[in-house]
């Protein structure tokens, strides 16, 4: 009996150590393995959180690269309405051309009647002689005494005209042959008769070239309203262009080229044109030679026609450069008063 407590005990003893040392070595490693589980999340989380802001920055890369793509069209788009409404107010308010002829139509008859008899007190006399009613023959007499000035002014009085009307609706959208046919008059008609006037007035070959001229520019307009760059006032709610309509590609570079030379024609060529005239030292209107009685002196002179009165003649008298009545008056071939402005 002595023996079996210290056998029962060792082996009592020998499961406590051993309990312990098992739970001790597996201590260490639940504890490895579960900081490695920690690391290995941690290194997941961490690699996980890099990708996921790589993945919004590269998102938000993505919608500014888009949303900076997207504005300049919007912009494009926006600047090109913009400018489809102004060269639409513009036809509706007859554009540079109504401005232009309006300022050339009071301005240069007075440059031409001052330039001519010389201005100052002369100018006022000349008026006063001719009349109110008379006024706008300077202007018609300057047009149909040059020849070049009186066409293109023919060209853009035609433009400007069928841009106004166009504005409002005049161009017929549609297909068929009631559309053509409206269309044919529109662009056909006036260009021949600007064609013809001038042609009475210039030759043949000044009244063909007028003509064409007219017609190429008209032409410009109507392509331009029926491929919808252009739209008029009163069809705002209709759409803009006719969709059967597909003009060759020349011919829209046409329309784009006909819009400058209409400018350059308006704007440059016919102020330049009216003021040389203006400048050329020519009289406006005849120039005849008429017996003039002063007192009892009677001498014969060349006389600037401004009016008639009874058998006579109302005139600025060259020789005296005065108002003078005249009788029995003959026409001069001239018309030449004094030297041009540039060469003067």
């Amino acid at each position: 009996m002595s023996d079996a407590r210290p056998e029962g005990d060792r082996p009592g003893a020998e499961g406590k150590p051993g309990t312990g040392r098992s739970g001790a070595e597996t201590g260490p490693d639940a504890s490895g393995s579960g900081g490695e589980a920690k690391t290995d999340a941690s290194r997941s989380g961490a690699e996980a959180e890099p990708d996921a802001n790589r993945s919004g920055a590269e998102a938000e890369t993505d919608a500014s690269r888009s949303g900076a793509e997207a504005e300049p069209d919007a912009n494009r788009s926006g600047a090109e309405a913009r400018g489809q409404e102004q060269v639409k107010e513009a036809d509706r308010k007859g554009g540079p051309g109504h401005t232009v002829l309006l300022a050339l139509a009071l301005a240069v008859p007075v440059a031409k009647v001052a330039y001519t008899v010389g201005g100052g007190d002369a100018v006022r006399d000349v008026f006063v002689g001719m009349e109110l009613a008379n006024w706008p023959d300077v202007l018609i007499g300057m047009v149909i005494t040059d020849p070049l000035l009186g066409s293109v002014l023919a060209v853009v009085i035609s433009r400007v005209v069928f841009a106004l009307f166009a504005a409002r609706g005049a161009v017929p959208l549609g297909g068929g042959i009631g559309g053509a046919a409206r269309r044919a008059a529109l662009t056909v008609v006036n260009p021949v008769a600007v064609g013809v006037i001038d042609a009475c007035l210039f030759g043949p070959w000044w009244g063909l070239a007028t003509g064409l001229v007219a017609y190429a520019l008209r032409q410009g307009v109507v392509v331009e309203y029926r491929t919808g760059r252009r739209r008029s006032h009163h069809h705002r709610s209709r759409p803009g262009a006719d969709t059967a309509y597909r003009p060759a590609a020349w011919l829209r570079r046409a329309a784009g080229v006909e819009q400058w030379v209409a400018l350059g024609l308006t704007v440059v060529v016919l102020p330049f044109l009216a003021f040389a005239s203006a400048l050329d030292g020519r009289a406006w209107t005849s120039i005849v030679e008429c017996r003039v009685t002063d007192g009892t002196r009677t001498t014969s002179d060349r006389l600037i026609e401004l009016g008639r009165k009874g058998n006579g003649v109302v005139g600025w008298n060259l020789a005296s450069e005065e108002i003078s009545n005249g009788v029995g008056c003959v026409g001069v071939d001239s018309l030449y008063v004094r030297e041009p402005w540039w060469r003067s």
